[in-house]
């Protein structure tokens, strides 16, 4: 099983691709059911640790950024570069994994 989808990287420039819909043709019946369809690639794991420490904050009723972002810093999770979060760095990094 596929855990991402590799005809979405073509799609990621700005730039429309001169090759739409190129051998994207499906015959029913015979096309890969692709369950990951949004990901272009599999998620590291910083993503998937930050993702982890979101959900623990959102069980445990956070729900205003400062107090997010002061539980990940206690909890000891930096950011890729590790460093401790800010609001700032933490509202850049969701816009940048959020594209």
């Amino acid at each position: 099983m596929e855990h991402f989808n590799p005809k979405l990287a073509a799609w990621l420039s700005k730039a429309p691709s001169t090759e739409a819909g190129l051998n994207n043709i499906q015959i029913p019946g015979k096309s890969t059911n692709l369950v990951w369809q949004n990901r272009y690639r599999e998620p590291t794991r910083y993503e998937l640790e930050l993702v982890s420490q979101l959900e623990r904050a959102f069980a445990e009723g956070i729900t205003e950024l400062a107090s997010l972002v002061a539980a990940l810093n206690q909890w000891g999770l930096r950011n890729e570069a590790g460093e401790a979060w800010s609001c700032a760095s933490f509202q850049d990094e969701m816009a940048r994994l959020g594209y």
